[in-house]
């Protein structure tokens, strides 16, 4: 019979709806059980396209022995991490703090009142890596509750007392200097792995935010080794086998230095993220490869992780047919079977490493190891042609690849996450000279409103087609998704979006400002009472809520002539700057906020008619290079009364013709009319 979670709507709690295990999601049923009959909860947590949670879930919790065991001693609650940050927050510092170390699934003992006792990972069913089997982990855990409970309530209360006294910013405030940054770059170029790229060893995780201070530091010091870092990284990131060669789009990592073999989920926020890194890199180098990275990785998300109505769906899981990567892999004979033409399969062959023996478990993972001139003239084929023909060999390939039993869908739409993709397709769009892409961004964000919000404007976390959308909005919610409205206002200049983003910031300050320590909580003042008000610094795998908060608190600033915005973003880095120094990798986007503010950014202000001639050639002269440390504004001369961008305000046209203004601070060049003279100031402003 279906336990608990049937009811849920987290495709992962689904995955766990017919197990013996007698789940409850997080809930007040769940708490109120465990303190009714003095039971330790066995809080589980995890997400849909985790390997090792599919591991433990077949080995443990399908297994009616192990069930029985968790049923009798405890309180057994599942969470879906992507859908509750806060607890996998708070929850996982525990671990880390208890362990060392963390990850998922992530299996917490707490006691009824939510404190954390014990903890770790993975727990195998038979005692192996060192590791005692979960059962004996349940036996001893169950044991320890009956003869030590009141030691072990006491130790797991003042365990929650010093992770809640360890919350906030990092350190003294510190001043914005250049040598924050030579500091970064030393410790960033110390770590950089030269051979493949990135930033140590196995495993390797893609450094998106890492990069996209790389690409900001060469605009702005010309520094090439920088630009070599970068480019070193994003082209063996996408030779190797984390990036879908025929399909498009990354991998969540790479288990290995050369970026070969990947976990093989697919996860929204990761393509989100190195979508815009390829996209900048094409705008610095005009390199073709990163241009059509971009379009890949962008159609892919359109083609397989796209709802009708416009919102993103969240990843793809590893495993079909429970075994990771099954879809992905290849034998020589399949491809050649595929590809009738013998040159054509030898090229292919060949270019992407397809062998009788395999280079992954007998089956081969596409990977480009060595460039395709140098293949194409050991083929005797000239260079184009050899690309014509793999392009039509992937598109072949493809299809065949389609035919086969896909891995899973994550189809629930996060908040937060949609607002990076909304990011990526509104820049790409602009950028690109896509409008197929400003559609997809202006879709998503139109489904976003209409759906991920209450009545009252507030946002909220999560949707799965045919549920309602729920859970509080996180500090990550509002920021990601002002984020990306900010960059569609960038390429639309419809104010509406501009409007949303502002609102949005105004809800962020009045309901997540941490008014004595500075910066954000993660949770807002409305939120679920929890052991302690989670506020998390620290870039991983995505942008930290504090992050983006003051990346979009800046630019903002720029927009409204707001100081108050200035101010606080301003803050909260100053108290970052010690981190920032010592962890660039782990501090990536603080540091690319960092370098905004000292590079006195400049506000560009376009009045004209938008669909005028002349208005689009200014714009033009605007996106046609990387300018990371610029705002832009454009619209016709409006009352200011009713026109919310304050960048705007008092700026008339010259000879009714469209005028660009480039000012800093509010205070202005003189104006221009011409492509030429709107050129010279950005030249002279950067």
């Amino acid at each position: 019979m279906a336990n608990r979670l049937a009811q849920e709507s987290s495709p992962y709690l689904l995955q766990h709806a017919d197990n013996p295990v007698e789940w409850y999601a997080w809930d007040e049923d769940a708490l109120a059980r465990a303190q009714e009959e003095n039971k330790p909860i066995l809080l589980s947590i995890g997400y849909a396209a985790c390997h090792w949670c599919h591991v433990m879930a077949h080995e443990s919790f399908e297994d009616p022995e192990t069930a029985e065991i968790m049923n009798r001693h405890f309180v057994n609650v599942k969470v879906d991490r992507e859908e509750r940050p806060d607890l996998d927050s708070i929850y996982m510092n525990a671990v880390v703090a208890m362990t060392g170390r963390g990850g998922w699934p992530m299996t917490v003992f707490l006691t009824p009142e939510g404190h954390a006792f014990y903890g770790g990972t993975y727990f195998p069913k038979e005692p192996r890596y060192q590791m005692p089997s979960f059962k004996q982990v349940l036996g001893s855990v169950a044991q320890a509750w009956e003869t030590r409970q009141e030691e072990i309530v006491e130790n797991a209360q003042g365990m929650s007392r010093q992770l809640g006294q360890r919350l906030g910013l990092r350190g003294q405030e510190g001043s914005l200097q250049p040598a924050l940054l030579d500091q970064a770059l030393q410790t960033l170029h110390r770590n950089f792995e030269p051979v493949y790229g990135g930033f140590g060893g196995a495993p390797k995780f893609p450094p998106s935010m890492a990069l996209e201070f790389l690409l900001r530091i060469f605009h702005e010091r010309g520094d090439n080794e920088a630009l070599r870092m970068a480019e070193h990284t994003l082209e063996w990131m996408w030779r190797g086998g984390m990036y879908d060669h025929l399909g498009g789009g990354f991998a969540r990592y790479s288990t290995d230095e050369q970026w070969l073999v990947p976990h093989f989920e697919k996860m929204l926020y990761d393509n989100a993220l190195l979508s815009r890194v390829y996209l900048h890199a094409w705008q610095v180098t005009g390199r073709p490869l990163y241009r059509r990275v971009v379009e890949e990785t962008l159609d892919w998300v359109v083609r397989e992780m796209r709802h009708d109505d416009g919102g993103f769906y969240s990843s793809l899981d590893a495993d079909s047919e429970g075994e990771e990567g099954k879809f992905y892999v290849w034998q020589t004979e399949e491809i050649r079977a595929v590809l009738d033409d013998e040159e054509t399969a030898t090229l292919f062959l060949r270019y992407y490493d397809v062998t009788e023996q395999g280079n992954w478990e007998g089956k081969n993972i596409l990977h480009a190891e060595e460039p395709l001139a140098e293949v194409a003239a050991e083929l005797g084929l000239e260079e184009e042609e050899a690309r014509e023909r793999l392009a039509k060999a992937r598109e072949r390939l493809y299809r065949v690849r389609a035919e086969r039993i896909w891995p899973g869908l994550d189809d629930k739409v996060l908040t937060a996450w949609n607002g990076l993709m909304l990011a990526a397709f509104a820049e790409a769009g602009q950028i690109l000279d896509r409008p197929d892409y400003t559609r997809v961004a202006l879709d998503n964000a139109t489904f976003l409103y209409e759906t991920m919000r209450t009545e009252n404007g507030r946002l909220l976390r999560t949707w799965k087609e045919g549920n309602e959308a729920k859970y509080n909005g996180y500090l990550e919610d509002y920021a990601y998704l002002a984020d990306g409205l900010l960059a569609l206002y960038q390429n639309t200049f419809d104010e509406r979006w501009f409007r949303w983003a502002h609102d949005l910031v105004q809800m962020m300050l009045a309901h997540f400002l941490d008014e004595g320590e500075g910066g954000f909580f993660d949770t807002s003042d409305d939120h679920e009472d929890l052991i302690h008000r989670p506020k998390d610094v620290q870039d991983n795998a995505v942008p930290s809520g504090n992050a983006l908060a003051t990346a979009v608190l800046l630019r903002l600033s720029l927009y409204t002539g707001d100081g108050r915005y200035w101010d606080v973003a301003e803050k909260t880095l100053s108290a970052m700057v010690g981190a920032m120094a010592q962890y660039p990798t782990g501090f990536a986007q603080w540091l690319c906020d960092a370098l905004f503010v000292m590079s006195e950014p400049r506000e560009v202000a376009i009045v004209g008619d938008l669909q005028g001639e002349d208005t689009q050639t200014l714009l033009e002269v605007i996106f046609e290079a990387y300018r990371p440390h610029l705002v832009v504004a454009a619209g016709e001369e409006i009352d200011p009364e009713t026109q919310p961008v304050d960048l705007l305000h008092n700026r008339p046209q010259v000879d009714g013709r469209a005028t660009a203004f480039v000012c800093r601070q509010f205070v202005c060049n003189r104006p221009v009319t011409e492509p030429v003279a709107l050129r010279e100031q950005l030249a002279g402003a950067e």
